[in-house]
């Protein structure tokens, strides 16, 4: 592939005319590992390439390491950690495991099984006597966000208050100034204000009053590191809530999707359980929820697949082109949920590793376990579905499925 061919390519992939099925342009990009864009940009698309720039200390996560000043939905408020590299990275992220998971609650998420159960057994339980669901709307999207708010402290009433923020903040993601209005950007900026301030609410009734929410636990905890400041307790937790309940949806989703699209790998599923555990597994190489980390910036000059990228630049990291290289992966594009040796980067790599990795993977193992336990021959009502617009968090905005007039929604076995 020649230097002008590439960027029409990136370009290709980012159009939503291709989000239904943006594989076979991966597999052209692969072509060219490493592919400097117009603007002096890099895109990296093949496994080895990714996984070494991932543990690689030169690759920032700061934006201000960027020499062409990039707009920003942040609006000047204190980063998230993921946008921050060590110590302050390390830090902010050891105070908030401490008590999302191991060393200091190791039993978090393991604990929560019979709860998430209950959750999505309600849920299915309403599709009783509906030959038609949204596998989105009516269950992939209120399923963690029930779980992320009961985690956080977070009124599971005020959900139609911050589903429009978060909608403009995940929107702005992929900002792109060369094609889209600045009103996306404007909104995502107003967006992120208004869930700050009422995440800052809610923090206000924290302090001095210890309880079991990780809200509460950041604000009144004093570790070894210290506390928090309320502005890093602020992002944190708009990270977590973001975070916690998008990926998810994704994941969810696009696994109903594939395995619909697999009858008889949904069908070995109903009858072998422990099958879930390497789907969801495969499902994270497959069709993930995040295909792209849109930024990183190059802390000095690093030197991939024998290419130069000077210090400063913008670089583009294609995951879900990574998850299906032929390099790495034996017939990356078939999904086979025996999979070996699966290190996969549905949830990237390095120190950014995703560490609400666990707790995702546990409600998507739940769920489409009882989905495919509980639905009565299900089917697709159209395919390919419709997609978000998203090109970094890519997924259906509906997977609308029709199920036969069955007891499954009283809780027995699909036929």
């Amino acid at each position: 592939m020649t230097p002008t061919e590439t960027p029409g390519m990136l370009r290709r992939i980012l159009d939503y005319a291709s989000r239904a099925d943006p594989y076979p342009l991966y597999a052209e990009l692969r072509r060219t590992p490493v592919a400097r864009q117009e603007d002096g940009s890099y895109v990296v698309s093949t496994y080895r390439e990714l996984t070494e720039l991932l543990h690689d200390p030169h690759l920032s996560s700061d934006v201000r390491h960027l020499s062409r000043p990039m707009p920003s939905a942040e609006g000047g408020d204190t980063p998230a950690f993921i946008n921050m590299d060590p110590p302050e990275h390390d830090r902010l992220r050891r105070m908030a495991m401490r008590h999302f998971g191991p060393p200091h609650t190791p039993g978090l998420v393991a604990g929560m099984e019979g709860d998430l159960t209950a959750i999505v057994s309600g849920l299915i339980d309403d599709f009783a006597g509906r030959e038609q669901i949204d596998i989105v709307d009516d269950f992939a999207y209120p399923f963690p966000v029930t779980v992320i708010c009961h985690l956080l402290g977070v009124p599971r009433d005020d959900e139609p208050r911050f589903h429009v923020w978060v909608d403009d903040i995940v929107n702005s993601i992929d900002y792109d100034p060369r094609t889209d209005p600045k009103e996306k950007l404007d909104k995502g900026v107003q967006a992120r204000q208004d869930l700050r301030q009422y995440l800052g609410g809610l923090l206000e009734q924290r302090h001095g009053r210890p309880g079991d929410d990780l809200l509460a636990r950041l604000a009144n905890d004093d570790g070894p590191d210290g506390r928090m400041t309320d502005e890093e307790i602020i992002s944190t937790a708009n990270l977590l809530l973001i975070a916690g309940h998008e990926t998810t949806v994704n994941l969810i989703t696009n696994g109903m999707l594939t395995l619909l699209r697999h009858p008889q790998v949904l069908q070995r599923l109903r009858g072998e359980p422990g099958l879930v555990v390497p789907l969801v597994e495969e499902l994270l190489r497959y069709e993930p929820p995040v295909h792209i980390i849109p930024w990183r910036a190059a802390y000095s000059d690093i030197t991939v697949d024998d290419t130069v990228i000077p210090k400063g630049s913008q670089i583009m990291l294609m995951l879900a082109s990574g998850s299906r290289d032929p390099n790495r992966f034996h017939d990356p594009d078939s999904f086979a949920p025996d999979r070996r040796d699966n290190q996969h980067l549905g949830f990237g790599s390095g120190i950014h590793l995703c560490f609400g990795g666990p707790l995702a993977r546990l409600e998507t193992q739940i769920a489409l376990t009882e989905l495919v336990r509980r639905l009565d021959r299900p089917t697709l009502v159209a395919d390919p579905p419709p997609y978000r617009r998203s090109p970094v968090l890519r997924g259906p905005i509906h997977l609308p499925v029709e199920q036969s007039r069955c007891p499954a929604g009283r809780g027995g076995p699909a036929r």
